[in-house]
């Protein structure tokens, strides 16, 4: 068996600056050291892992044998390993949270999520990031039982003294059907008209809700708690229900939904509020979160 020895992790850095630099000058100069110490390093390591790293017969540049190669990728993994390591060490030493669990309302553009988390990604590298997507009451009930440490909720949510909540904006909805329902037929429907059709309404997967509802007409419905089933019911022509705007705008363009002109009253905005217990302070990318939030449901859209 060949005796292997643990290898030094300057050792290794030193080994993938003479790769990324294609010379050992360059190396020494990136690191600040003297191209013997530079040498040195690299012929220890190849000495613990008995196995030659470059070869350099016959040319001035080092360049990597077929072990050199093989084993490249796992001594550029292990740097960025003890890297990541160190910047988390390093922002939890700041305070920064290790994991954000973020739960957000069904009804939150999925373009403002992806927009959020692309730039938080950016912001904070070293937070794992848990993401959960629910309808009404459910937003809550994930903040509630700690599983969520900030939750950007609608309407309705429970009122509850553990629960601390901060407006942040809105979304439109908008009363929907496919074009051969008979709500969508009428120029303008008749007063209670929308009462005498089913009406597809989003449910809650909670009970934290129970018995609560967020502009149901009818009192034929069908209770789904999924948006994009409801959304698929609605083009088939089953019924006819409140969408977010920014869900339905192409069907709309392309004559597949037809936005109706209820007398009741047109559209309607959903707010959100950032929701999290008030036993608990959010850290800086939680704060960071409910900001860029903020900044993206500024108003009904």
């Amino acid at each position: 068996m060949v005796d292997v020895a643990q290898p030094s992790l300057d050792h290794l850095r030193v080994f993938l600056a003479v790769v990324d630099e294609g010379s050992f000058n360059r190396a020494a100069k990136r690191l600040g050291r003297a191209i013997s110490v530079v040498s040195y390093a690299v012929a220890t390591l190849e000495a613990q892992l008995g196995v030659a790293l470059f070869d350099r017969a016959g040319s001035r540049r080092p360049v990597l044998t077929e072990r050199g190669r093989a084993l490249l990728a796992e001594i550029r993994a292990v740097a960025d390993d003890v890297d990541a390591l160190m910047a988390k060490v390093r922002s939890l030493s700041r305070g920064l949270e290790p994991e954000l669990a973020l739960v957000v309302d069904v009804m939150v553009p999925g373009t403002a999520i992806a927009a959020v988390l692309r730039e938080f990604q950016d912001s904070f590298p070293t937070v794992t990031l848990r993401l959960h997507v629910e309808a009404l009451g459910a937003v809550a009930a994930l903040v509630l039982d700690g599983r969520a440490d900030l939750g950007i909720g609608g309407p309705i949510t429970p009122e509850d003294r553990d629960l601390e909540r901060e407006a942040l904006g809105a979304v439109e909805l908008v009363p929907v059907a496919a074009p051969s329902h008979p709500l969508a037929r009428a120029e303008r429907p008749r007063p209670g008209e929308a009462r005498a059709h089913l009406q597809l309404v989003l449910t809650d997967r909670s009970d934290l809700t129970v018995g609560r509802d967020f502009s149901v007409l009818s009192p034929r419905s069908w209770r789904l708690a999924d948006l994009g089933a409801k959304h698929a019911l609605l083009r088939e022509g089953i019924g006819w229900g409140n969408m977010p705007r920014h869900a339905v705008r192409e069907d709309l363009d392309r004559g597949a939904l037809v936005e109706l002109a209820l007398p009741e009253g047109p559209g309607l905005a959903y707010p959100f509020s950032a929701l999290r217990r008030k036993d608990t302070l959010p850290g800086p990318a939680a704060r960071w979160a409910l900001e860029a939030f903020r900044a993206r449901l500024s108003g009904p859209g």
